[in-house]
């Protein structure tokens, strides 16, 4: 397959692809004319980084996931790993989150939205 229908297939931009061979996630053979030609192992594999993309994991960690898929005798101990921690990520986030909705929430309710020109959102985000 060339870049343009493995990048089709698998939901990928061909620039991403090609960002994940320079980074060595994937590696396709070359023709002799220097095309790419991707394999069907190939696109199981993009498909699997767009997917722990998509979850958000990180490029390290899907460096590791890809690892761990290549490795039929890995532990589902370490893959859980991985995954714990990445979840343990996304609940940090989501408490830091709630509390910029709760600030950013009260500042607007504080705010009269007149023609006045005091503002508490910008009094709030103004340096003392």
């Amino acid at each position: 397959m060339s870049i343009g229908e493995i990048a089709d297939k698998a939901g990928l931009p061909a620039k991403t692809i090609r960002y994940y061979e320079e980074i060595g996630l994937v590696a396709p053979q070359r023709g002799e004319n220097g095309y790419r030609a991707f394999s069907q192992n190939d696109l199981h594999r993009l498909a699997f980084l767009a997917r722990a993309r998509a979850l958000g994991f990180s490029i390290e960690d899907c460096r590791t996931l890809v690892a761990l898929w290549d490795d039929e005798g890995r532990a589902s101990a370490d893959v859980k790993r991985v995954a714990e921690a990445h979840l343990s990520h996304i609940d940090e986030k989501i408490a830091q989150l709630r509390s910029m909705r709760e600030t950013l929430g009260h500042l607007v309710e504080a705010c009269h939205g007149d023609e006045r020109p005091d503002c508490p959102i910008l009094k709030d985000l103004a340096p003392e």
